[in-house]
């Protein structure tokens, strides 16, 4: 990891395309302006962490969700007609 010390209006380089600007420091937060193609995907790691975690939260089942599945799987696979739906 690079660490680098700027002031407010100073710039930081990435490659040819983009451009990284300290606007503002108050406390222990500092507002950054980043200016990239518009192809290039900015995001914050928090928010795509949540996310990532909210995917994988949603894909777990419950095990009487689970048991619900299976039994109405084995009913197609023998021709039964499927559990009802409440």
């Amino acid at each position: 990891m690079l660490v680098l010390t700027r002031k407010i209006g100073e710039r930081i380089l990435i490659g040819d395309d983009i451009v990284v600007t300290v606007l503002d420091v108050r406390g222990d937060s500092v507002r950054i302006g980043i200016d990239a193609p518009g192809s290039m995907r900015i995001q914050r790691d928090e928010v795509v962490r949540a996310v990532e975690a909210a995917n994988v939260e949603a894909t777990e089942v419950g095990d009487d969700v689970a048991a619900g599945l299976v039994a109405s799987l084995a009913g197609l696979a023998t021709g039964a007609d499927p559990a009802p739906r409440d």
